[in-house]
């Protein structure tokens, strides 16, 4: 894109700008040459030309990011990081969906507050009866945007579950966790593979 001078138009309008606010560097003195545009490719229409007419020194503010971002790693790359700790040939057949739970939790659709507890009592339940692999199904979560200031993430106990499994009074209990397979739930599901009670 080729530089030009401004309009006397747009020139005015920048000063009107520029007479309310605040330099960042008053010391230095305001060259007219910092006043750029960029001028249109020939082949665009007039309407569509966009003129950017702050100052060189001046950066534009950076995006507000979307509610949506999230700056953490996919859950499942979180879970897949995770050391292996159960035998790896019983590992990799419960991966493949080959090993049958023996029991289910559904917490889809619960609150945070309803969730926890009743996690806590399936898993530790399970443990005391000699269990070894339970499914906790979390659903995959919805999009959604209450407008509020504050991000939501999206499937916040598909999210949270695996954090209250590796935190007592759980972690004593866990022996790993890992992604169901699609005959199980996939993505919306993890395996709980449980230790022996001693």
């Amino acid at each position: 894109m080729k530089r030009r001078k401004l309009r006397p138009d747009e020139e005015e309008l920048w000063r009107k700008v520029v007479s309310g606010a605040d330099r960042l560097h008053p010391e230095k003195p305001l060259d007219p040459q910092d006043l750029v545009a960029t001028s249109p490719s020939l082949q665009a229409p007039r309407k569509k030309a966009t003129f950017h007419t702050l100052p060189k020194s001046v950066s534009q503010p950076a995006s507000r990011p979307s509610a949506t971002a999230d700056m953490l790693p996919a859950i499942a790359d979180q879970i897949r990081g995770q050391a292996l700790k159960m035998d790896s040939k019983a590992f990799g057949q419960m991966t493949r969906g080959k090993l049958r739970p023996e029991g289910k939790i559904d917490l889809h659709g619960m609150t945070l507050d309803r969730a926890h507890p009743a996690l806590t009592r399936f898993v530790l339940g399970a443990q005391a009866q000699g269990k070894r692999l339970i499914l906790v199904v979390t659903g995959k979560g919805k999009q959604r945007d209450d407008g509020g200031p504050i991000p939501v993430r999206f499937g916040v106990l598909r999210h949270q579950v695996p954090q209250w499994l590796s935190l007592p009074p759980l972690s004593s209990a866990v022996l790993q966790v890992t992604q169901a397979h699609l005959r199980h739930g996939g993505g919306g599901a993890y395996y709980v593979y449980l230790r022996r009670t001693r």
